[in-house]
């Protein structure tokens, strides 16, 4: 696989949760079944050890981090042996230096191609440290940047940043989840000016989905001017109802080719919105947004239940009403009937 032109194409990537038990230990069993699904809805690839698969598994308590990113692995090896196609593993890299180059060495180690890097740990370090940061890491395995939104522990980073960040050559990707649209378009701006036609552009921005990856972004380059879009996504939001989201990409894609963008996208855009605001709690800030991604897929029998390793993370109140509430009003977002079909071979060993 030739991992830029991979990423070029654009795909829909959903972010692994964590699947345990009642007494909130890893359910391999549903992971396998998790890993499964998202490469039989027709993926292009899956991000391990990331927000959506709680940081916890990093804790010494827990020491899932290995364990997690290794039966994820091998799970897809093994569907990838018997449906041979390509597919991106990308492993979540956090961390002060030392930790993230050892994760990155890790992942590595254990088949993945590349790793979304987290700058949560560096971010009260000076912009020149942070990106000595990412070239240690970008010199072990390919990089995925990664701008976080500050409402839950990024950091505003100014356009010379992201310009500095694109000269790094390990770089293949950004995925740009501000939840603001001055500083997304930072970083298509610093990728058309740097001529970094190669590093492709994801939307981890879960507010406005359908927009990023339908806007025709222009900047002038080196050459002149010129248009860039958001090929694909790297998001928590994807992770539930993957198959109807790759649908809706391959959909996305033959709407670019249009002359026009019909007004219907539009309506689309806020219907998906106000999904992501019920399944990732967004009266509460975001408070029950790992379990809501649980609810949903616990729903469709994908998990034995919500829990998460850190006890105090729970639905919050009302979310299950809002769950329930956008799940009927937005049928066409919903693959319950996908699941449903195939749940049961997933769920074997």
């Amino acid at each position: 696989m030739n991992l830029r032109n991979h990423f070029a194409r654009g795909h829909v990537i959903p972010a692994c949760p964590l699947p345990l038990d009642a007494d909130r230990k890893l359910s391999e069993l549903h992971l396998r079944a998790l890993v499964r699904y998202y490469f039989h809805a027709g993926s292009g690839g899956l991000a391990v050890g990331v927000h959506s698969t709680q940081f916890e598994i990093r804790d010494p308590q827990y020491a899932l981090f290995e364990p997690v990113l290794r039966l994820a692995s091998e799970t897809l090896d093994a569907e990838l042996a018997k449906h041979p196609r390509d597919f991106v593993k990308i492993a979540g890299i956090c961390g002060e230096t030392p930790q993230a180059v050892g994760e990155a060495e890790l992942a590595g180690g254990l088949g993945y191609h590349a790793g979304l890097l987290s700058l949560t740990a560096v971010k009260e370090c000076t912009l020149h440290e942070i990106l000595e940061h990412c070239r240690r890491v970008a010199a072990i395995l390919p990089v995925v940047g990664f701008y976080l939104q500050p409402a839950v522990g990024g950091r505003v980073f100014p356009y010379a940043f992201w310009r500095d960040f694109m000269e790094i050559e390990n770089v293949v990707a950004v995925k740009m989840a501000p939840f603001n649209r001055y500083f997304t378009q930072d970083v298509v701006r610093a990728a058309i000016e740097t001529g970094r036609d190669d590093v492709a552009l994801y939307t981890g921005n879960d507010d406005n989905i359908i927009a990023d990856l339908l806007t025709p972004f222009r900047f002038k380059g080196p050459g002149g001017w010129k248009t860039r879009t958001v090929v694909g996504g790297l998001l928590g939001q994807w992770g539930v109802w993957t198959q109807r989201a790759v649908l809706l990409l391959e959909e996305i894609k033959e709407a670019r080719l249009q002359p026009e963008i019909a007004a219907s996208w539009l309506t689309r855009n806020a219907a998906l919105t106000d999904i992501n605001a019920a399944v990732f709690d967004v009266a509460n800030r975001f408070t029950g947004c790992i379990p809501g991604i649980h609810e949903v897929l616990r729903r469709q029998g994908l998990l034995p239940g919500t829990w998460c390793l850190n006890p105090d993370e729970t639905l919050s109140p009302g979310q299950v009403d809002e769950i329930d509430r956008v799940s009927e009003a937005y049928p066409e977002f919903v693959d319950d009937d996908f699941v449903a079909e195939h749940r049961d071979a997933w769920l074997k060993g």
